[in-house]
């Protein structure tokens, strides 16, 4: 019973032990504000509480601003008089300052406490510890900035005055050399500030800055690493690359960059299991690859290196949409807007363009037409005057002869009187019939053309006219047509074209009825005569008010062949319904 009381009591104090919230101490080598102290302080209480709770410490013992031996023993009695008491069930060292300070302190300050612990080189063994380690390649962030810029020939490589910045500085320059780059380095190590500015405000075209590690310079002055890399990389001439993300943002071009967050997921699985029970001892040490391609997007703007010089995987960062991605919508409204202004715009134009020219030519046309118009009546005048009025004249003055002539010579003189009367009304008819064709209402197309014919005819001229399938019965305004196309073309072949002959044919075909006029005179600029002369335009406009057409061919010295067509619609169909007698010739 005994020893069963005993047991009983042993698997109580597990049980509490195992719902006892966890005790956790993070040992940072940096100091309090460094990016990775932040980072981890930030997100490892998250990572590590499993919900049963976690009571998280961290110490800092920021070696670069403190290296001298009194400070260690220092802190070490500070730690010792602080935690005194207290039972933690992990002690987490973040890189070598932290794990040197624990294989000197561990014993006096937490025992057989389980170590984890985040290295870039593999530390000497401790017991009852493990840990991740972190090959930094150095090397890898030089491909990665060849491949973004090929002509680059000189690498000035920026490291500070602090002891950590020296090991750092040391290890880059191992791997530099190991790699054969075919790069000339230049070692800018521990300056002071100022005549580090004037060196990196006067670097070669084909240069790079590879910044490594800067706490102090070289005139003991002492930096945040982040906040002293955007300083460099604000005053180099050249872009700017480093080893670790830490820095992103801060006018670093890029590189093949250790991820922070990734060092610290790592760190955060070996140290739950070590809080879920298992030996530190038995975990092997963790050597993942952290490192990720990344680049500034703004700063491969600000160097003009392009996009499509990224190996592949590179990670993008901080790239802000673009022109088009932010203003898509306002975009494409505004250019639909814009084109169809344009549209309207142009329209407007071209109908105040057809309009001008239309009212020009309707301007030119009423002038040609009013000129026209007198001509015409200043003809008529010239036949009434030259030919009727001095007939008139003549017939009153043998009508006035003939009341005192004797009566042997009355009949004589009547007879011319008579004579000279008749060529007044014969001369009277002609202007009439020129005037208006009054046998085209009366007769029909076929009489009317036929008298035009023998009218125009003369010894020098003569007129061939053939008709053919012809309807007997046209509506008035297609006759007319056809008649004063026909009047205007034999004029035209006798005035201008100085013809010898001209044939004339009107037929009717079921579709169309046709009069085709061809002449052998002298011919004429067919697209030049457009704009000069008023009958092409009369004749074209006449036949456009039926929906017919007008074909001239003509070129000089091969005489001239109009055709003038109007459609079976306006001109036979209609024909059934007669709007006047006609009488068949």
């Amino acid at each position: 019973m005994l020893a069963l009381a005993v047991l009983a009591c042993g698997d109580v104090a597990r049980a509490q032990d195992d719902h006892r919230q966890r005790q956790v101490l993070v040992l940072h080598s940096n100091r309090r504000d460094a990016e990775i102290s932040t980072l981890i302080d930030r997100e490892l209480p998250r990572l590590l509480d499993d919900g049963t709770g976690l009571d998280y410490y961290s110490e800092y013992i920021d070696l670069p601003r403190f290296s001298d031996d009194g400070y260690q023993t220092a802190f070490r009695n500070f730690l010792r008089l602080k935690y005194q008491g207290v039972r933690f069930d992990l002690v987490v060292a973040m890189q070598d300052s932290a794990i040197a300070f624990l294989r000197e302190h561990r014993n006096d300050l937490f025992g057989d406490t389980p170590i984890v612990f985040l290295a870039n080189h593999p530390p000497a063994a401790m017991p009852n510890a493990t840990g991740v380690v972190i090959r930094l390649r150095f090397e890898d962030t030089v491909d990665f900035a060849k491949t973004l810029q090929p002509a680059i020939r000189h690498v000035f490589v920026v490291s500070g005055a602090a002891a950590s910045d020296k090991v750092l500085e040391a290890q880059a320059r191992a791997q530099f050399e190991e790699a054969h780059s075919g790069l000339s380095f230049v070692y800018l190590s521990g300056l002071p500030t100022k005549e580090l500015e004037a060196r990196l405000k006067r670097l070669p075209w084909d240069s790079i800055v590879y910044v490594v590690l800067v706490y102090q310079d070289g005139d003991g002055e002492k930096f945040r690493a982040a906040e002293y890399e955007e300083r460099i990389a604000a005053m180099a001439s050249a872009p700017t690359y480093t080893w670790v993300d830490a820095t992103m943002g801060r006018g670093i071009v890029g590189g093949s960059l250790a991820s922070l967050q990734a060092e610290l997921d790592a760190v955060a699985d070996v140290s739950r299991r070590v809080l879920a029970g298992e030996s530190a001892s038995a975990i092997p040490v963790a050597t993942p690859d952290v490192n990720v391609r990344q680049a500034d997007w703004r700063q491969l703007r600000r160097w003009n290196i392009s996009e499509a010089l990224l190996p592949a995987g590179t990670l993008v960062r901080f790239k802000g949409p673009d022109v088009w991605d932010r203003f898509k919508n306002y975009i494409v409204v505004g250019a639909v807007l814009l084109l169809a202004q344009s549209l309207l715009i142009g329209g407007l134009l071209i109908q105040g363009r057809h309009r001008r020219r239309a009212e020009a030519r309707t301007r030119d046309l009423g002038g040609r037409l009013l000129r026209a118009h007198e001509e015409e009546r200043a003809r008529i005048a010239r036949e009434l005057h030259d030919d009727v009025s001095q007939q008139l004249a003549l017939l009153t003055f043998d009508l006035d002869l003939l009341r005192t002539a004797p009566r042997d010579e009355v009949d004589g003189w009547m007879q011319d009187a008579f004579e000279r009367a008749k060529a007044i009304a014969t001369n009277i008819d002609g202007v009439l019939r020129r005037l208006h064709p009054t046998r085209l209402k009366l007769l029909g197309l076929i009489a009317a053309l036929e008298g035009l014919r023998r009218e125009l005819s003369q010894p020098a001229f003569t007129i061939d006219f053939a008709h053919q399938a012809v309807p007997d019965m046209l509506p008035d305004e297609i006759g007319l047509c056809v008649f004063r196309v026909a009047q205007e073309a034999l004029q035209n072949a006798l005035k201008h074209s100085h013809a010898h002959h001209v044939s004339m044919h009107l037929r009717g075909d079921g579709h169309i009825l046709a009069l085709t006029i061809s002449d052998d005179g002298a011919g004429f600029n067919v697209n030049a005569a457009w704009g000069t002369g008023l009958g092409l335009v009369s004749m074209r406009e006449r036949l456009e008010l039926v929906d017919g057409t007008l074909r001239i061919h003509s070129e000089n010295g091969v005489g001239t062949s109009l055709t003038a067509t109007v459609p079976a619609s306006a001109a036979l169909s209609a024909a059934a319904a007669p709007s006047s007698l006609r009488v068949r010739i």
